[in-house]
């Protein structure tokens, strides 16, 4: 008796209209009326305005459909997840990541991953231009730092460290700093950016920095680091084995900025496909 009428709503509700809302259901427009007046009814209220052109909701049928949307989304989504457990999935995935972080980390997790799940293709484009994924077609994409973009769905799977670092020669040869304001007497290698970011009392903070060399390229800036070229700001997986070594010392630990995320970003769908959910489940039980 509780769900009685809540799919007849829905479908009204969606379509405007008792006609096509019968039609999309298989049932008479009548036998929806019926249901439709029935719930109004039960919950002593009414849901919609009704013309002879128009059917649309009212206040308390906006807040009732929402929820009742919700609900019938929930019983779909248990549905499919029955019906997921006993099937592979298969199908195309379009992924896009950043180029250095989509070799050493998440390529090789989609081998691993397709080595289980053989009847997923994989097509991944590496790129540090963030593409817009529903124009081109991509189901996923791999993202790094903060995120702007609220009109995606958004899955963390790990984080990643800044470090900033320099050789124990450049050390030698022009000191160690102990406070973020000594880096401007010393040779900061660059990125893209003009600033590192740090924490000083609890709070982030940017400082801009300068040098005599600037690359668009992480391995070629831990290549300058090791040659005591100058100091270097690094996400992790670029420094640590250098670090382990004793190539690279870490400097201003006490300054170092609060770890970025590492998130999954796929377009706002409520039917996220199977082959999907279990990539990015994947991903995140085993990115370090």
């Amino acid at each position: 008796m509780q769900w009685e009428g809540i799919s007849e709503f829905v479908y009204v509700a969606e379509n405007e209209s008792f006609t096509q809302a019968s039609k999309k259901m298989a049932i008479s427009t009548a036998q929806v009326s019926r249901q439709i007046s029935a719930l109004e009814k039960r919950l002593n209220v009414k849901l919609f305005y009704r013309t002879t052109r128009k059917v649309s909701l009212t206040e308390e049928g906006r807040v009732f459909y929402q929820h009742c949307r919700s609900v019938l989304d929930g019983l779909d989504e248990a549905e499919r997840a029955i019906t997921n457990l006993q099937s592979r999935p298969q199908g195309k995935v379009k992924l896009t990541a950043p180029v250095t972080y989509g070799e050493r980390q998440i390529l090789p997790l989609i081998n691993d991953f397709m080595l289980q799940y053989t009847d997923v293709e994989v097509s991944a484009y590496l790129s540090n231009q963030q593409v817009d994924l529903v124009d081109e077609g991509y189901d996923l994409a791999i993202r790094l730092g903060k995120l702007s973009d609220s009109s995606m769905m958004a899955k963390k799977l790990g984080k990643r460290t800044n470090y900033v670092c320099a050789s124990p020669a450049y050390l030698e040869k022009y000191g160690t700093p102990h406070s973020l304001s000594e880096l401007d007497k010393h040779r900061c290698l660059l990125g893209t950016l003009d600033y590192w970011r740090f924490s000083e009392a609890g709070k982030e903070k940017n400082i801009r920095v300068s040098g005599n060399l600037r690359y668009n390229s992480g391995f070629a800036l831990v290549d300058a680091a090791l040659k005591g070229l100058g100091i270097v700001q690094l996400p992790d997986y670029y420094v640590q084995q250098h670090q382990q070594s004793g190539e690279l010392v870490t400097l201003l630990d006490n300054y170092r900025g609060p770890d970025e995320g590492i998130w999954a970003i796929y377009p706002h769908n409520r039917h996220l496909s199977p082959k999907i959910r279990l990539l990015v489940d994947y991903l995140a039980q085993h990115i370090v």
